[in-house]
């Protein structure tokens, strides 16, 4: 398929209306067959329960040209594994995974002249949703839902390279004990709205949030779980139960492991311990590692080794390896990488 017309190198990370997007419709109990749409906006009654009670759920993953030209998507499958996973602890009904990953294929295949060329820099981002639709006054679960799909053309999260951020540690709570930080809830980001304004503001890139219970151990920022960088090369990030398994997360590890032969391991980390990594990066599904150079803690700054210039060199390596997994050019874990028609 030809190609729209795009400055592909030049785009940002932002929505691009393109020309289908899938949506399914959940009602009596069932989802019936889904199918494309050509029509962008959705109409809800005022008293919609995504409205009042934010009974809504999302994933975001991406799609990309290869080298050898194929359109392929990373890890699907655990996306509609933890899109599952949210949507039962909400009370909404499960999409089930085989027709997740049939709705993404679609999708991106009825906007394939959207994704953008290999070596562009940029990728065709998917943002899968569900939302309870019908009336719902009294507090509790929708019995109306609708899966959406819709696909963006998003360049580099960072323009110019990844230039280390720095980082504070907030005084805000980014999630309860026993709350909802372990799955991909649209409150869990309203909740962070505040304390990433504030801390943009106070010239920040971003928060450290810690353990709510404590605030002693590192849990992760509003949208990326931290990864971290020992001095003698051993990849650690932190394990909490309402932190949000980042499937990038997943896969730069199982990188760390197979492929660069390092040493890697999830456990509690402490506020005290950051002084004493050598490297540390924030892992997400936009910018796969957004590295750290600082993080302020309440006007006690602390440096890691690697600097404010670059990405430290274990940082680099998971970078340049996973993206060239994605890329097609570094062989693939199997099942990593699912080729769409």
């Amino acid at each position: 398929m030809e190609k729209k017309n795009i400055d592909w190198g030049n785009i940002g990370f932002g929505y691009m209306q393109t020309e289908k997007r899938y949506v399914s419709y959940y009602k009596n109990g069932a989802w019936d067959q889904g199918g494309l749409t050509e029509d962008a906006n959705i109409v809800l009654n005022e008293c919609a329960g995504v409205l009042q009670y934010a009974q809504t759920i999302f994933e975001g993953l991406k799609a990309y040209t290869t080298e050898d030209g194929r359109i392929v998507a990373f890890r699907p499958d655990l996306n509609a594994e933890r899109m599952m996973d949210s949507a039962r602890r909400l009370e909404m009904p499960e999409f089930p995974k085989e027709r997740f990953i049939d709705a993404v294929d679609r999708a991106v295949s009825a906007n394939a002249a959207y994704v953008p060329p290999y070596g562009s820099g940029a990728t065709l981002y998917i943002r899968p949703y569900m939302f309870g639709s019908n009336s719902v006054i009294g507090v509790k679960p929708a019995d109306e839902y609708q899966f959406r799909i819709f696909c963006t053309p998003v360049g580099p999260y960072f323009k110019g390279g990844a230039k280390p951020l720095t980082i504070c540690v907030s005084d805000f709570d980014r999630a309860a004990p026993h709350g909802t930080g372990h799955i991909k809830a649209g409150l869990n980001y309203a909740m962070s709205l505040h304390a990433i304004v504030t801390a943009h503001r106070n010239g920040y890139d971003e928060n450290m949030y810690l353990d709510p219970g404590t605030r002693t151990k590192v849990e992760e920022t509003g949208g990326a779980n931290f990864l971290f960088v020992t001095k003698d090369g051993k990849i650690v990030t932190p394990k909490s139960e309402s932190i949000l398994p980042s499937i990038t997360r997943r896969s730069l590890v199982h990188v760390a492991q197979e492929y660069l032969g390092l040493e890697a391991e999830e456990r509690e980390v402490c506020l005290d311990e950051l002084k004493d990594f050598a490297e540390c990066g924030l892992c997400g599904t936009a910018a796969v590692i957004s590295p750290v150079g600082k993080v302020v803690d309440h006007g006690r700054e602390i440096c890691f080794p690697s600097g404010m210039a670059e990405m430290g060199p274990v940082t680099r390596k998971l970078y340049d390896t996973l993206t060239g997994i994605q890329m097609g050019r570094i062989e693939a874990p199997k099942g990593w990488i699912h080729v769409i028609e």
